[in-house]
């Protein structure tokens, strides 16, 4: 069984920083894509950063600049650090990791920021 946790979300003032860690275990061979995905009351889920296997990377517009995604693939793990935060980044936080066909996901960490 496969496990996606994910931690570090939490409550910041604007300007501020946070880190977020997903830890992927289980039964997988090996990873492919690894992201960050949020969700905003009211809105639709959106990509947020994502890092291929290679250490490719792409970024939302919104986020360009203050955001660096990076992963530790003999620890199947991906590292959201979130600098310059703006109140609209507040928003439920998920992990996605997909091995091959499977897309995992993990349950959210929420992210808020104070104006």
């Amino acid at each position: 069984q496969v496990q996606v946790v994910e931690s570090g979300g939490g409550l910041v003032q604007a300007g501020g920083s946070l880190r977020l860690s997903c830890v992927v275990s289980g039964s997988i061979f090996r990873l492919n894509s690894m992201g960050w995905y949020r969700q905003a009351p009211g809105k639709q889920r959106e990509s947020v950063a994502t890092i291929s296997s290679g250490g490719s990377t792409n970024y939302a517009d919104s986020v360009k600049g203050r955001f660096t995604i990076s992963r530790d693939n003999g620890k199947n793990t991906v590292i959201l650090q979130m600098n310059s935060l703006k109140p609209e980044d507040t928003a439920v936080y998920y992990c996605k990791a997909t091995a091959i066909t499977t897309v995992y996901w993990g349950q959210g960490t929420q992210v808020t920021v104070s104006s």
